[in-house]
């Protein structure tokens, strides 16, 4: 059974949640909008369903609500963020301040945040660079459930990469958020936690074969996306959140659900270009030409067209939650 929120009630039981487990209000939020818009983009799952576990863990101490992050600036367009243990999502905050007149300036910035923890919805944030007028690339690591080609023994989390294009007068021309596997984790641990089997092709189990058990899938491996394309693309993002950003390998990272106390600490990285500097001033027509040719063709739609659709039904609508999970949001206030 759910319950139907409205955009403000919603982004109130988001708030309330974080502020009553020890999260600072400057800490809350950029992560409540970051939640809100996961929820309207219709991303289930993602959103209320992992805001759970983020109070769950300021409460047994797993991660720190109160922290401020550290930016320090390496060069005129470099910055390293240390999340101090804390949200990813205040230090990324924080680092965008620099991150954003870096690259109208330079042309191009780059940004690490290390010591951080889930990110959540990636596209969040490297939309956040496009409606700033940037190009937005950005990426996260995660806790191994994903198996190198051949292997068996998970090395690489889902790891997502993201992309936002901007379009004029503060808009998203689209969005690209992807994981390097088939699909989100989540939505495996969702299937075992209902008792429901997952559609072939999304795990694989603990002998490497393919499984629609949602419990071997999470005792084995994920599915990568594309096979071996997909675990390439996780392991050039292990690289840039792990060993350039300064983040923990997947390995060495706590867990992003149980209350076993240890921080996550794992890594960000983003990129932002201005696209106006590097294309000399040609980005807009030549981006539209592009658009253009995708959006005329019957059938075919642009990345984060769904996301939009669902923004507008879900603020007219409301957005639903499961009962149960309100409930227990409501507790954590």
């Amino acid at each position: 059974m759910n319950v139907l929120l409205s955009k403000i009630e919603a982004y109130n039981l988001i708030w309330d949640a974080l502020i009553g487990s020890g999260t600072s209000p400057e800490n809350a939020s950029y992560f409540t909008d970051a939640i809100l818009d996961t929820e309207l983009s219709g991303l289930e799952g993602h959103g209320f369903y992992w805001l759970q576990y983020y109070c769950a863990h300021l409460r047994n101490g797993k991660v720190d609500g109160m922290v401020s992050p550290n930016v320090e600036a390496i060069s005129k367009s470099s910055f390293r963020v240390d999340a101090k243990h804390g949200f990813a999502h205040p230090a990324i905050e924080a680092g965008f301040k620099y991150l954003i007149p870096a690259a109208r300036l330079q042309g191009v910035a780059a940004m690490g945040v290390y010591n951080s923890y889930n990110a959540a919805t990636l596209g969040f944030h490297t939309g956040f660079l496009a409606r700033a007028g940037l190009l937005g690339i950005g990426a996260t690591n995660a806790v191994p459930n994903l198996a190198p080609v051949g292997g068996k023994t998970p090395i690489i989390g889902t790891n997502p990469i993201s992309f936002a294009v901007p379009a004029p007068n503060g808009e998203i021309a689209f969005l690209v958020d992807q994981s390097a596997t088939q699909v989100a984790w989540t939505s495996v641990k969702r299937a075992a936690d209902q008792g429901e089997p997952i559609p072939l092709g999304w795990a694989l189990d603990s002998d490497g074969e393919p499984t629609t058990d949602a419990q071997a899938g999470l005792g084995g491996s994920m599915a990568p996306s594309g096979g071996v394309k997909g675990f390439s693309i996780g392991l050039l993002v292990e690289v840039l959140c792990a060993a350039l950003a300064g983040g923990n390998l997947g390995l060495d990272q706590g867990s992003f659900t149980d209350n076993d106390g240890k921080p996550i600490d794992n890594g960000q990285f983003f990129l932002a270009f201005d696209t106006q500097k590097f294309s000399g001033g040609t980005f807009d027509r030549t981006l539209k030409k592009l658009v253009d040719s995708i959006t005329e063709q019957k059938g075919a739609r642009l990345p984060n067209a769904r996301r939009e659709a669902n923004k507008l039904k879900f603020e007219k609508d409301g957005i639903p939650i499961d009962r149960d999970l309100y409930d227990t949001l409501k507790k954590f206030a």
